[in-house]
């Protein structure tokens, strides 16, 4: 017996570092064209500084252009305008307090003080906060030799860094936004596929241990959710700011329509896989459709992520959750114990979520629920489609299915 659980022990942990290397390598990955980006930023804004104003140590213009692209995906126009705003007080402040007391350790640390009190009561954010206590060190602690006609380099500086790293993000080297977006959800939405399909094996093996190690792993979820919701403020912030995407603001827009219900899905499975152990752990009745019910309901999420990422209707997984709650239903026919009833349920509720992720209204997920619930899965999935044709003949698409062949171009 020890030597089998060592065993396992070793299998689980060889395999969460498999998960740990794969998640690191996605980010690298996902912040490759960041990194390229801030480098051309950084160049451009040296060269025009340096080049075209004739600035002869321009170091705070690449500094501005970094921390443009560094700051949040989604906020960094605002970024900008918060650099030069830190810039103009740090030295306002700076160059009072020098004229009138010198300087020195104790003018440094009023100063300090004074940048961040001002820079809150103007109602700046961490950022204005942090540029504005910086740029007034600087000016405090340079040698008057030094400090002479470094006010405006400063302020032109800060100008042609956050404006070369805005050139950059809308001109040269924009982002596809629905990659972006896809990349991020890729690790929240495998995720969940991933830990569903693995409960759906552990039902039908009647597995306590391996859909407890499932709920284990799928507490990941909640750490990649934020990076999703950040990509889609970024994915938002390059549709506005680049021409050349603008034509991905249809698809995105579907994608920012469906995150709310891709949380309410993390959500619900979380629970529906902890009542799958439970269900389990306490030897209740589990029939064979309960587990097919939770393998349908994964292959909808990944369908629901593929289709979303391609720029396409999403009618593939609204059809798999219809038959996913339809299983559901029967499975509950068959005969659950009291936790068994609680994991069809949220079949049923995270089936409505990826219909509602699909752009279903809430009273017609609610309908097409019930009906597949009732052992009509396959009509309710049909009409759903139909109901989705019709819509779309009434009313010009924003995401044309031949997107999908140049969605990640």
């Amino acid at each position: 017996m020890d030597r089998e659980r060592i065993a396992n022990l070793a299998k689980e942990a060889k395999k969460r570092s498999r998960a740990t290397v794969r998640d690191r390598w996605h980010a690298v990955q996902f912040n490759l064209v960041l990194a390229l980006q801030a480098s051309v930023a950084a160049a451009l804004a040296w060269v025009g500084s340096h080049e075209l104003l004739g600035n002869p140590s321009p170091v705070f213009a690449p500094i501005s252009a970094i921390g443009t692209l560094a700051s949040s995906v989604g906020q960094r126009f605002r970024r900008t305008i918060e650099l030069i705003l830190g810039v103009a007080v740090g030295i306002g402040l700076g160059d009072a307090l020098v004229l009138g007391a010198g300087t020195g350790p104790w003018q440094l640390g009023l100063i300090v003080f004074l940048s961040i009190v001002v820079t809150i009561f103007l109602g700046g954010g961490p950022a204005v906060v942090t540029q504005a206590a910086a740029t007034a060190v600087l000016i405090v602690t340079v040698t008057p030799q030094s400090m002479q006609n470094i006010e405006s380099p400063r302020v032109i500086d800060a100008l042609i860094g956050g404006f070369a790293g805005l050139v950059v993000i809308a001109l040269v080297l924009p982002l596809n936004p629905l990659r972006v977006v896809d990349r991020a959800a890729r690790p929240a939405l495998g995720r969940l596929v991933e830990e569903l399909s693995e409960t759906a094996e552990a039902l039908k093996g009647r597995n306590a241990g391996r859909a407890q190690a499932a709920l284990d792993r799928l507490r990941q979820v909640e750490d990649h959710m934020q990076g999703f919701v950040e990509a889609l403020e970024g994915g938002r912030e390059t549709s506005i700011l680049a021409p050349v995407r603008w034509h991905r603001r249809g698809a995105l827009t579907q994608y920012v329509e469906s995150a709310e219900y891709i949380e309410h899905a993390v959500h619900n499975s979380g629970t529906l896989i902890r009542r799958a152990v439970t269900a389990l752990e306490d030897d209740e009745p589990v029939p064979e459709e309960m587990a097919t019910a939770v393998a349908l309901l994964a292959e909808s999420v990944r369908l629901l992520r593929k289709d979303l990422g391609l720029g396409v209707r999403p009618e593939a997984a609204r059809e798999q959750a219809l038959q996913a709650i339809g299983q559901a239903g029967r499975a509950y026919a068959e005969g659950v114990g009291f936790s068994g009833s609680v994991v069809i349920a949220q079949v049923r509720t995270t089936g409505s979520d990826v219909l509602r992720a699909t752009g279903i209204e809430r009273t017609e997920a609610n309908r097409l629920v019930r009906r597949a619930a009732g052992g009509h899965a396959g009509e309710a999935s049909d009409e759903a489609l139909k109901d989705h044709r019709e819509r779309a003949s009434d009313a010009p698409s924003d995401a044309p299915s031949s997107e999908a062949r140049s969605a990640r171009k």
